[in-house]
């Protein structure tokens, strides 16, 4: 698996996590599902993605956008 398709998989899991919390615990996991939305936002304009940075520290496969 590369560093990509792992960030992908990833961010998938989390927004079906968050949406799960929010439906089942409590309304305000909205803003969890927020802070990832921010963060795949913010990752597409400066390539800056930490889950990459983990990702990569884990020994996964370059050949990725988020190079930093």
């Amino acid at each position: 698996m590369t560093v990509d398709r792992a960030v992908l998989a990833f961010a998938g899991v989390m927004v079906l996590i968050s949406v799960l919390l929010t439906t089942f615990v409590s309304p305000l996991f909205i803003w969890f599902t927020v802070f990832i939305a921010l963060n795949m936002f913010q990752s597409a304009f400066t390539g800056l993605c930490p889950a990459a940075m983990v990702f990569r520290k884990l020994g996964l496969k370059g050949d990725c956008a988020a190079t930093s």
